[in-house]
């Protein structure tokens, strides 16, 4: 028999039921986790290379940053053309959000899916923004391999920004900025 904080249960119930028990409970809460971390609404502007405007269905306005990617700036090479990819992409169509985190600008961080295509992937395979490996650690592992291989395959491919020998990434750009002011 175990020992520990699972004994009492375990001798009471059974360990099989109570793994079983376990289990339910768990896979209720990982459901209620992810129905909870999903916005379902309709593009209503695009900001920038990286994010977007939703509107939900109570008629919310959300700011979202797409995960996983960093766009140029909109004075940047290839920051209207960005936009303008991710436009063609999202705009005037009905989006899920899949993700709880708020950044510092109190936008929702997340995955944005039209008709199960991944927009945020699609800017990356497009030369259109970079996989921002600083924050890859609050992607799936899955994500983290896909945007990477991405990222490489368009560099490779010259697709984008990567038609430049050696672009700025933004994160290089806003810091130079910072240090200018």
């Amino acid at each position: 028999m175990r020992t520990g904080a699972l004994q009492l249960p375990l001798q009471r119930i059974g360990y099989r039921a109570w793994r079983g028990l376990l289990a339910s409970v768990l896979a209720l809460g990982i459901s209620m986790v992810a129905a909870a971390a999903v916005l379902e609404g309709k593009v209503v502007a695009v900001t920038d290379g990286d994010t977007v405007k939703v509107l939900d269905a109570e008629k919310v306005q959300l700011v979202v940053r797409l995960s996983g990617i960093d766009a140029p700036e909109k004075k940047m090479p290839f920051g209207q053309r960005s936009k303008q990819h991710l436009s063609d992409l999202v705009y005037g169509r009905w989006v899920k959000v899949e993700g709880e985190k708020t950044d510092r600008y109190g936008r929702l961080v997340g995955k944005v899916l039209v008709n199960g295509t991944d927009a945020n992937l699609a800017q990356v395979q497009s030369g259109m923004a970079w996989h921002y490996k600083a924050y890859q650690r609050e992607q799936s592992v899955h994500d983290q391999r896909v945007y990477a291989e991405a990222e490489i395959k368009a560099a490779a491919d010259r697709q984008g920004l990567w038609v430049e020998r050696h672009p700025v990434a933004p994160w290089d750009w806003r810091k130079e900025r910072r240090h200018k002011e």
